[in-house]
C-alpha cells in the first residue's frame, strides 16, 4: 500500500509552502496575488487570476474545474470592481463555491488575494 506522502504531489516547494499541492485528484493552490502590487484593483485582479490560470494548467486543471475559491479583499469598497473582472474570467456555468472576505493581506500594497481548490482534469 502506498504511503500518504507518495500520493501527495508538491510543486514549487520552499521551506514555508508549496505553490501547488495535488492529492486525490484535487489541486490546492497557495494564495495568489497580483504581479504588480502597486496597480489598481482591476489590474491586480486580472494579473492575480492570470497566475491562477498558469498554476492550474501546470497542475493539470483549469478554471472550469475550480471547486472553491476564497477571495480576500483589503477593502470591501473594491468588491464591485473585483467582481467585474472575476465575472468575466469565470467560465459560464462553472462558478465555484466562493467566499469573499475583508482581510489584512501580508503586504499592505496588495488589494486582493485568492485561494483556489480545483479538480484535476483527466
Amino acid at each position: 500500500m502506498a504511503t500518504i506522502e507518495k500520493m501527495i504531489t508538491r510543486i514549487d516547494v520552499n521551506p514555508r509552502m508549496s505553490s501547488i499541492v495535488i492529492h486525490n485528484k484535487t489541486v490546492y493552490l497557495c494564495g495568489q496575488v497580483a504581479t504588480d502590487k502597486f496597480a489598481d484593483i482591476t489590474t491586480q485582479t486580472q494579473t492575480m487570476l492570470s497566475e491562477v490560470d498558469s498554476l492550474l494548467a501546470q497542475a493539470g486543471s483549469g478554471r472550469n474545474h475550480i471547486l472553491s475559491a476564497t477571495i480576500y479583499l483589503k477593502d470591501m469598497q473594491d468588491y464591485d470592481a473585483m467582481n467585474m473582472v472575476w465575472d468575466k474570467w469565470l467560465v459560464s456555468g462553472h462558478a465555484p463555491a466562493r467566499a469573499c472576505v475583508q482581510a489584512a493581506i501580508a503586504e499592505p500594497e496588495y488589494l486582493v488575494e485568492v485561494s483556489v481548490i480545483a479538480a484535476v482534469i483527466e
